[in-house]
């Protein structure tokens, strides 16, 4: 890596690369193809919520398109289905099964790491392309969103996807990489709605500055961009607003079985103001202040917090600094200068991404900041390569030790909330990385020999600590909607601690840290959180799946609940199973989790009434009421959903069932014969 890096400032990076480049290159994606493929079916269904969505995909084209729950096409889940589509036509290749479901998910991870690779190693040689990738490869929230199903790895992709495009624009000022770069962020539109906008800022601010045409030219090229955008994302946003309602799913997530309100509402405005009709809560707040809420505390040190922190702050201190260090060493440069275009954009995007998440007042889980990981990680690769050329300025010297010093002290602080994890650990990141601070100022120990013990120590002060979380994280299995990376920090609500596999098998960050703020546990009837398994035991969704023990009450055998996937016994899924192909619906259950283990132990539709927190209006009560005279519906299964189905229209729904048809129980769970 040393010698790699020894390149001029200003030298032209060698486009062939050395066989060592290739051999490191090799090493990096292989060895991420390994951590993120191994053991990748212990997660079971992981997100049973899109699991379900994925098993319909699998087996009905039209249920494909939209994203619906379910293969009788009830209603869809609560974002665009192109992160499902990949996982879908994986199922329909190798057919259901968690391994077939998340292979995609990996894969996606191993092309991220190998395309941030590539766009830093044009500007910043190979060591700042390895660096950067190794970067996004341990980063503990990354090593949880590849191995997991839900569509944030998609958006990862397509995120550095757009970077990568539009810095071939700033290189040679064409027309057709800025298409490209709109078509990319417009599948990230069909990927997770909104989010992907917050790299367009970034993008556009960086070509205005440094694209090659004149500025008018430069405008009408971004505008040629966001045309590009909006064609990619809008067919699809046409055809689902053009299709007749009486003929496609319910719109899940909206209120109105819109589309256009789903991602101006629900994905939208209300993630920043916390106004989301049918959700659970809102943010930290009145307006979004910082008084704390339902997810937890909103500010500036929000992505520092015990939610946040292990996944993603250990190296965000020491990226900003080294932004900053590049931007003063290419300040004299020219105006098209790439390498400060590049600075340039990841930078912004680091920054848009990280006060967005801070401040906003809505939905927030701590996986989303496996958003902010290529930037961090970008900015690493870059800032690194450019201060250590430039090595035999103090000042320079100053500014990398004091970056070290940085992602020491955050280690330091991170490694403390999980005390009884490699406990060690903390201690040797703090004697080395001081070290390493101390060699960089002195001369001789960053040149020849010495520079390769010099740059060994940097690493390891600045990668230990989220290697061992990425570690933890690769070994612990996965399940549930909310979850998190990383060992347990004993900073649940009100401070209790979560012992190791509580919860769903996550401890930073995952249902009793995140959701909601600490100190706070909402009083919601019928929520169960996340259960887990250690590795062996029968996932999640699977049929015979053993119950979990422990306080927070297991999922085995339960009807699930707002957060966790029904888990029916052998006994349940023959039950359902019995005469499903004289019914549209086997089963119908509050809330897309509640039937989301059904529905994918019996590979038949299972109507999510209500969508994901059972409070969508579909289907209405005389809907409902028709589906069941018309023999549609087998069975309604009791539970499940925001409260179990305690108000609004599903509440309806369970009131009539009740009134009208007798309950029986079978291994604990209460469901009626609608037939």
């Amino acid at each position: 890596m040393t010698m790699l890096m020894e390149r001029t400032a200003d030298a032209p990076v060698q486009r062939t690369g050395t066989r060592w480049e290739w051999v490191g290159l090799g090493a990096l994606l292989l060895g991420t193809a390994v951590a993120y493929i191994w053991g990748l079916g212990a997660s079971g269904w992981a997100n049973s919520f899109y699991s379900a969505a994925v098993q319909a995909g699998s087996v009905s084209w039209k249920a494909f398109f939209f994203g619906s729950s379910d293969a009788a096409n009830s209603i869809t889940v609560d974002k665009p289905p192109m992160s499902l589509w990949l996982m879908s036509l994986s199922v329909r290749i190798f057919g259901l099964s968690s391994w077939a479901m998340l292979i995609p998910q990996a894969l996606l991870g191993v092309g991220s790491v190998a395309l941030l690779w590539a766009t830093i190693r044009r500007q910043f040689g190979a060591a700042g392309g390895l660096l950067a990738g190794l970067a996004l490869a341990v980063t503990p929230v990354a090593a949880l969103m590849f191995r997991f199903n839900n569509p944030d790895a998609l958006l990862v992709l397509l995120m550095i996807a757009a970077v990568w495009a539009s810095m071939r624009a700033v290189e040679d000022g064409r027309t057709r990489w800025l298409v490209l770069t709109g078509m990319f962020v417009g599948f990230g539109f069909l990927t997770k709605q909104l989010q992907v906008m917050l790299v367009v800022p970034p993008i556009a601010a960086m070509y205005l500055v440094a694209g090659q045409p004149k500025l008018v030219r430069r405008l009408l090229q971004l505008f040629a961009a966001l045309g590009a955008a909006i064609v990619s994302a809008g067919w699809w946003l046409l055809a689902v607003e053009l299709w007749p309602a009486s003929s496609r799913p319910w719109i899940g997530g909206s209120q109105n079985n819109s589309i256009l309100e789903l991602t101006l509402g629900y994905n939208g405005l209300g993630r920043l103001n916390g106004e989301e009709t049918g959700s659970v809560g809102g943010g930290g707040g009145p307006g979004g202040g910082a008084g704390g809420g339902m997810w937890g505390e909103t500010g500036i040190t929000r992505m520092f917090d015990a939610s946040q922190g292990g996944q993603i702050a250990w190296l965000i201190p020491a990226a900003l600094i080294l932004f900053v260090l590049g931007l003063v060493l290419r300040g004299r440069a020219r105006r098209t200068d790439p390498k400060r275009a590049a600075l340039i954009v990841w930078g912004l995007w680091l920054l848009v991404t990280g006060l967005t998440f801070s401040f906003m007042a809505g939905i927030f889980h701590s996986y989303y900041t496996v958003a902010l990981s290529p930037a961090i990680a970008a900015l690493i690769g870059a800032g690194s390569v450019l201060a250590w050329r430039r090595r035999e300025w103090l000042w320079v010297r100053i500014g990398l030790a004091v970056a070290v010093s940085a992602a020491v002290a955050m280690a330091w602080v991170l490694l403390g909330r999980s005390a009884e994890f490699v406990p060690w650990l903390r201690w040797a990141v703090l004697v080395v990385g001081l070290v390493a601070a101390v060699l960089l100022l002195v001369p001789p120990a960053t040149r020849g020999k010495l520079a390769v013990a010099t740059t060994l120590a940097i690493m390891f002060a600045g990668l230990a600590g989220p290697t061992a979380y990425a570690i933890d994280t690769i070994a612990t299995p996965h399940t549930g909607s909310i979850v998190s990376a990383g060992p347990s920090t004993g900073m649940g609500p009100g401070g209790m601690g979560r012992p190791g596999g509580m919860g769903d098998g996550t401890r930073d960050g995952g249902p009793m840290g995140q959701m909601p703020g600490a100190g706070q546990v909402p009083q919601m009837p019928g929520i169960q959180m996340p259960g887990s398994r250690t590795p062996g035991q029968a996932p999640a969704g699977f049929p015979g799946a053993a119950a979990a023990d422990g306080p927070m009450g297991g999922m085995g055998g339960g009807a699930g609940g707002l957060l966790n996937g029904s888990t029916p016994s052998d006994a349940l899924t023959s039950l359902l199973d019995a005469d499903a192909d004289s019914y549209t619906w086997v089963a119908a259950a509050v809330g897309s989790n509640s039937a989301s283990g059904y529905q994918l132990a019996t590979e038949e539709p299972v109507m999510a009434i209500g969508g994901f927190n059972g409070t969508d209006p579909s289907p209405t009560l005389e809907q409902f009421q028709q589906y069941v005279a018309d023999g549609e519906i087998h069975y309604f299964i009791a539970g499940g959903g925001m409260g179990g189905g305690n108000s609004g229209t599903s509440a309806e729904i369970a009131q009539w069932v009740e009134a009208n048809y007798t309950s029986t129980t079978v291994d604990g769970v209460t469901l009626y014969d609608l037939s």
